[in-house]
């Protein structure tokens, strides 16, 4: 039986370094989708929210992951409280320190945002991967090892390096579009299972009887 998207440390070997991260995520501002998970070879993955940085509550952004990606040890992701206002004459943040600058100088008004991080859903996020605030990553992504992810990503492509580049798409176009409308990842665990021998396959013609189903 596949487990419960409600368990903690899913792992059939009954080890407990990748944990289902929805049902241990407790900011607010973080929204995570069923089967999502990180693994931490370091450290118990329910600590997973401190790798995301600079996320308050003020600067009104979420991070919003969403279902069966997957997320190596060492992520970090950078959120909007990163950024310091550069058009002026001096990038040190006083109003941070003081209520009635605070008032005056508001976030999104004098300090930039680059608005919600989106990571799509069956995401493949490797090993010590950074991603910056207000990154949109489409569904299907492949992020390689050490990577610094700067700006959005289409679905379905392969990325990596320092700045991430696109390397390759994994599928031509006509799959893409066909994967991005049957949505897999929207169906419920059954239907999943009973379809695994076709998504753990590259064949063309039973996606396609897929989408008429």
């Amino acid at each position: 039986m596949f487990p419960s998207a409600n368990e903690l440390y899913p792992l059939a070997c009954g080890l407990k370094r990748s944990c289902f991260l929805k049902n241990v995520i407790t900011r607010p501002n973080i929204v995570v989708g069923d089967y999502t998970y990180y693994d931490d070879n370091d450290d118990d993955p329910a600590n997973f929210e401190k790798n995301v940085l600079y996320h308050y509550e003020f600067c009104g952004d979420k991070l919003i992951i969403g279902r069966f990606t997957q997320i190596a040890s060492g992520i970090k992701i950078l959120m909007n409280g990163m950024w310091h206002n550069t058009e002026c004459f001096t990038t040190y943040p006083f109003p941070i320190f003081l209520n009635e600058l605070a008032e005056k100088y508001k976030v999104g008004e004098f300090f930039p945002t680059k608005g919600d991080t989106v990571i799509g859903n069956d995401v493949w996020i490797g090993y010590n991967v950074t991603i910056m605030p207000g990154v949109r990553i489409g569904d299907g992504v492949i992020i390689g090892t050490n990577s610094l992810v700067t700006k959005d990503v289409d679905p379905y492509s392969i990325v990596g390096g320092n700045p991430a580049k696109l390397i390759r798409k994994r599928f031509p176009d006509s799959v893409i579009e066909l994967l991005l409308k049957i949505q897999w990842w929207n169906w419920d665990i059954e239907k999943i299972l009973t379809n695994i021998d076709v998504l753990f396959s590259s064949d063309m013609e039973r996606l396609k009887e897929l989408c008429k189903s």
